[in-house]
């Protein structure tokens, strides 16, 4: 339990809060040194667009969500924002966005999530213009005559800004912040040049992650190319499946045998100018034990843990720390090169999907819920990624899974998968294009921790 001794004249200067959020999540500490530099501060609302209207949210309705791209648009939901890869995503109707114009994005925006887990943020980049968004997120829209939009962003989410925009929490069940509790939050001005030294990173950083989605679509579709085209029309005409009895000797579970399972094996089976191997032949695979989680109190004495969910994230960062043996024990660290399947939960969620570990997540401590892949031979890792990040590969990794709650995935059964594998100058090509994306990614993220180190660095100095 954390216990915290603060000044009465704290709570007086507070508004007489008696909740607890302000006081430990440093809220107050940073609001006391921000007043202490000597530098000229600005209240948030007056440097968004139209002032407090700058600062908003969709509002809460009902969606209609349709299958159809011609008739929809992209979604965002508050932990999707995070999220490097964007493809996938459900579609709301273009009807409804019409309606309600505040559902869309564009790109410089400071995106915060609003309720739930408050005060997670990201910089909306190229490739999320124009993509619609939840009511969760609220949208904060820099007025780019009065302040970078990067330097906004590095600010809000740096260690002073953060706090303060989640000291606005209210609620006590279902916690949430509203435009009027961030609108008079101070934000530095610490000079144009250094102002505009972090806005030239971020938005590196963006146009990196921009771009290195980009490739990443470029190397998957280079591989669907190479896979059998379906003549049989679309899976899923009919959620039916008919199988011969000799057939269910192995499985009996219907995902497995369903029309959609059918045609992902079918275009691996008929890829052109292949041969096939079994995965296994190609790289190794391991799936962790369930272990105990002993977390180090000292960051020197452990290793940066993450989950499952977190390596899916733009940037995936840990305030936790496994401890050395038990990460060793386990082997639980991870290496650049190596490709990460989320190996249980729902079907349709993200069990199936790949990411492959740049140099950010490299020495990593992962979940034992993400299989590791590791090609035998490096440069052939990318085709790998890119194979099994096709919907056809993330369906076949899938249907692997079994159980009725939590499907979980089996080693065994993966390496079991035949895969087309063909001639190495194709599959070096798509690997190279793979190696160019996770290296921006890297960039970006590195640019971003520079842009806020500036910040902080200047803040401290200063006070």
């Amino acid at each position: 339990m954390k216990a915290k001794s603060i000044p009465s004249s704290w709570i007086s200067r507070d508004g007489l809060r008696l909740d607890c959020n302000p006081y430990m999540s440093g809220a107050l500490e940073a609001r006391i040194k921000l007043e202490e530099l000597p530098y000229p501060k600005e209240k948030l609302a007056s440097l968004c667009s139209n002032g407090i209207d700058g600062i908003y949210h969709a509002g809460r309705e009902s969606r209609s969500w349709v299958e159809d791209s011609d008739l929809g648009v992209p979604f965002l939901s508050s932990s999707s924002i995070l999220a490097a890869d964007l493809s996938g995503l459900p579609l709301i109707s273009k009807r409804q966005v019409r309606r309600n114009p505040r559902f869309l994005l564009r790109k410089g925006w400071t995106l915060i999530t609003r309720s739930g887990t408050i005060g997670r943020m990201v910089y909306s980049r190229p490739d999320m213009d124009g993509l619609a968004c939840s009511e969760h997120v609220m949208r904060v829209v820099p007025d780019e005559a009065k302040i970078p939009p990067g330097y906004l962003y590095a600010f809000l989410s740096s260690k002073f800004g953060v706090p303060l925009v989640t000291s606005g929490t209210y609620g006590s069940i279902i916690q949430s912040i509203e435009p009027e509790h961030i609108a008079g939050l101070p934000v530095p001005r610490l000079g144009i040049d250094l102002e505009e030294q972090v806005s030239r990173l971020v938005e590196l950083a963006s146009g990196n992650r921009s771009d290195a989605a980009k490739r990443l679509e470029q190397a998957v579709s280079s591989v669907k190319d190479i896979l059998g085209k379906d003549e049989e029309g679309p899976a899923g005409e009919t959620p039916c499946a008919v199988v011969r009895s000799r057939s269910l000797q192995a499985r009996l579970d219907a995902f497995y045998y369903s029309p959609i399972s059918h045609k992902a094996r079918r275009s691996f089976d008929t890829a052109t100018n292949c041969q096939h191997c079994l995965l296994s032949e190609v790289a190794d695979v391991f799936i962790p034990g369930i272990f105990k989680r002993r977390y180090a109190s000292d960051p020197s004495y452990g290793v940066p843990y993450i989950t499952g969910g977190d390596v899916f994230q733009v940037s995936a960062m840990s305030d936790r720390y496994l401890m050395k043996r038990v990460a060793a024990e386990n082997a639980l660290q991870v290496k650049q090169g190596t490709i990460l399947v989320q190996e249980a939960g729902q079907l349709g969620g993200l069990i199936g999907r790949s990411v492959y570990v740049g140099a950010q997540l490299d020495g990593f401590a992962v979940s034992n819920n993400m299989v590791r892949i590791t090609s035998i031979d490096p440069k052939d890792a990318g085709y790998i990624y890119g194979l099994l990040s096709t919907p056809e590969g993330v369906t076949l990794l899938s249907r692997e899974a079994a159980g009725s709650s939590i499907p979980h995935m089996d080693a065994g059964r993966l390496k079991a998968i035949s895969i087309p594998w063909p001639h190495e100058d194709v599959r070096h090509k798509i690997s190279m294009i793979v190696d160019s994306a996770i290296d921006l990614r890297d960039k970006a993220s590195e640019a971003e921790k520079k842009a806020r180190s500036l910040i902080e660095r200047a803040i401290e100095e200063a006070t």
